[in-house]
């Protein structure tokens, strides 16, 4: 059998997400490399894999699909091995683990991820930017973060919806969430300092996944390292290329 080709950027959330899951569960892939930051996933080339040009995507033989939360589905029901938790087969757990994933993209996703481009990435890519986009999606991401904490991660829970083992839903969240380590720790912290069981769950899904959670993160703390460094280099010059002479190098 041959290994499914995963096509991604490890500095994208929902390819991490992927990642991960594939080797937790075992499941014998070929990465392949997919540089946001060079537009590769606008070429020709891999919208033959994803018309919509984004990442992740799969290849399973003659089998294309795309968008992170189908791909984990897929994945945790056709390969064998995959522990229940991950995305159970009873019905009654799996609708609300789908109901979860359904408001990631719509609440969470939206919040955190707009904030992150509008506020980190932005400048460095030449984009415009908006502090009202800024000033909704912060409020959004605050909103996302208590509704998980008042929602699915009532009392003690570990994991979301009470459960003892993380699901797909748990893994897809995190890792949304540690995007904003590129804002830098003085402002991830103004987000979730406040959240102890944000922190705490977060920290158990690390522990659940550990070590190939931290090994797909590697990038994104490279990518947060060289942004504050340039980001500092760049206060200091006037110079209007020195932006772009930073992306290049990220």
């Amino acid at each position: 059998m041959q290994p499914i080709k995963v096509y991604a950027d490890r500095r994208s959330q929902p390819s991490r997400a992927v990642i991960i899951f594939c080797r937790v569960n075992q499941i014998d892939f070929e990465e392949i490399t997919v540089d946001l930051f060079k537009s590769q996933h606008l070429t020709a080339e891999f919208r033959k894999i994803n018309p919509m040009g984004q990442v992740p995507a799969i290849v399973d033989g003659r089998f294309k699909l795309f968008e992170s939360h189908a791909i984990l589905r897929y994945l945790a029901s056709v390969f064998p091995g995959v522990a229940d938790h991950w995305y159970p087969a009873d019905l009654f757990t799996r609708a609300k683990i789908e109901s979860i994933l359904d408001w990631h993209h719509s609440n969470l996703r939206r919040g955190a991820a707009t904030l992150v481009m509008h506020t980190a990435l932005a400048p460095f890519l030449g984009l415009a930017t908006s502090p009202h986009v800024v000033k909704q999606a912060e409020k959004l991401l605050m909103q996302s973060l208590g509704r998980i904490e008042s929602v699915w991660l009532k009392g003690d829970a570990k994991f979301l919806l009470g459960s003892p083992q993380p699901s797909i839903a748990d893994l897809s969240l995190v890792c949304e969430i540690m995007q904003l380590e590129i804002l830098g720790d003085d402002e991830r912290d103004r987000f979730l300092g406040a959240h102890e069981k944000i922190l705490i769950w977060m920290d158990n899904v690390k522990k659940a996944t550990s070590p190939h959670f931290e090994e797909a993160h590697e990038l994104l703390f490279q990518v947060k390292a060289s942004m504050l460094s340039n980001a500092a280099a760049a206060n200091q010059t006037s110079e209007p290329s020195t932006k772009l002479k930073i992306v290049s190098k990220l």
